[in-house]
């Protein structure tokens, strides 16, 4: 079921996007810390940028720690632009959603409750979600990796090598977070969009196999499951081939003026070790304020690596359903990143409109809506309060970066409780 007056939405939040570039110089947004961090600020890109022209390493202090590929895309333009393959995406979610069903024989029986267009409500998540507007107009490079990022996802659902190769090398070199997005990427190159867990079509065979039932339609239900090995190993060499070449294009730009090495202690060292502890709208730099020197290595470690202990159970869980799984590895690398901002949200909760219709029974909605908008409005209040006004301290700010944390993970446990529901009812309906 598509969304009335579309188009006329989408062409209403382009032409806001247009007047607050135009008119919103005043609000600042370039300085705010839920905005801008120091791996995406422009105005360190411009820092960088204008230590490149003197001859001088990009690097040289401790201003930029973005790529160098993006000094010489945004150096001379100090704007970004950036756009959204969500409805792509969504396409090829739902030629799978329908192919799983009707090899089950559960289409009428799916399609009969009200269904929307989840394409149309990703698209217009991203579109209309205030975090996404202030992103773009807020001059910080966090549009172009979540662009990179929906590429390789797109890519991945279209059996697209070489397209989902390339999203993942350059959304790896620019932020070293979608690295773990590689289990995602193999699943949905393997085995194809998602589709319900293989017990179901095991089931739907044995009862099929009592029944009559044309060789066709077994060879389609066992078809959806099977992984292709050929198209990961297709994806493998355009991995190898895409970072040969990002790696060359960087040490020819750093040739002069520093090397790989420096790149890689500034950019992935940086991100790693949480040396710029100025305010954000996480919790990793209060804690790593507070904490004594001689324990910083160990959290170090543990913070990082909480990241990774999450990556292996839920895709033993997950595995049937990869786009699923990459909203949830992108929605606790927003969570525990050293330096997170709104983009990072902006880019989740777009991805998650693409799973309304099996999200649509989700818990907490009406609290977690609000408790978005609360932390929202909170957060400008009290950095306001503590920087500039003098009336607050340090914990008013770092209590909405809790809260948003908190609702964060509530979040991600309740979209993952729904959809394992999802597939449970869907196994119910066969054996019924």
């Amino acid at each position: 079921m598509a969304i009335r007056y579309y188009w006329p939405m989408v062409a209403a939040a382009v032409g806001f996007r247009l007047v607050l570039v135009l008119f919103g110089g005043d609000l600042h947004l370039a300085s705010r810390p839920e905005v801008s961090t120091p791996l995406t600020s422009l105005r360190r890109l411009a820092e960088g940028y204008w230590l490149k022209q003197a001859s001088m390493s990009p690097y040289s202090g401790s201003m930029y720690h973005g790529s160098p590929l993006l000094l010489s895309v945004l150096g001379p333009l100090t704007s970004n632009r950036s756009g959204s393959k969500h409805a792509h995406v969504y396409c090829r979610l739902q030629m799978s959603r329908n192919r799983s069903l009707k090899s089950l024989d559960l289409t009428k029986a799916v399609n009969n409750s009200a269904n929307v267009s989840a394409g149309d409500i990703a698209s217009l998540i991203y579109l209309w979600n205030p975090w996404a507007i202030v992103t773009c107009v807020g001059s910080c490079t966090s549009p172009i990796e979540n662009l990179m990022v929906v590429i390789m996802v797109y890519g991945a659902c279209s059996c697209l090598a070489p397209l989902a190769a390339f999203g993942y090398v350059m959304a790896t070199h620019l932020s070293l977070y979608p690295a773990i997005l590689i289990v995602p990427v193999i699943l949905l190159l393997g085995y194809g969009p998602d589709a319900p867990p293989t017990k179901v079509f095991l089931v739907k065979s044995s009862s099929d196999s009592k029944s009559d039932m044309s060789e066709y339609d077994k060879r389609t239900s066992l078809k959806v499951q099977r992984f292709s090995w050929m198209t990961v190993l297709h994806f493998i060499f355009w991995l190898i081939i895409w970072s040969c070449y990002v790696l060359l294009l960087s040490s020819m730009i750093l040739k002069k003026v520093g090397g790989l090495n420096e790149m890689f202690e500034k950019t992935y060292g940086f991100i790693l070790t949480v040396k710029d502890l100025s305010p954000n709208i996480g919790v990793l730099w209060y804690f790593f304020a507070e904490v004594f020197d001689f324990f910083r290595s160990f959290f170090l470690i543990v913070f990082n690596m909480n990241i990774l202990f999450m990556v292996l159970p839920l895709a033993i869980r997950l595995k049937h359903r990869p786009c699923f799984l990459a909203f949830v590895y992108t929605a606790i690398v927003a969570m525990l990143k050293s330096y997170p901002s709104a983009g990072d949200s902006a880019l989740y909760l777009g991805l998650l409109g693409l799973f309304a219709n099996e999200l649509a029974e989700m818990q907490f909605t009406f609290f977690l809506f609000f408790g978005y908008i609360g932390v929202s409005l909170l957060s400008p209040v009290m950095h306001n309060l503590w920087i500039w006004r003098g009336t607050g301290n340090a914990n008013f700010y770092f209590a909405t970066g809790l809260a948003y944390t908190c609702l964060q993970t509530v979040l991600v446990v309740e979209s993952v409780g729904s959809m394992i529901k999802h597939d449970r009812k869907l196994r119910l309906l066969v054996t019924s």
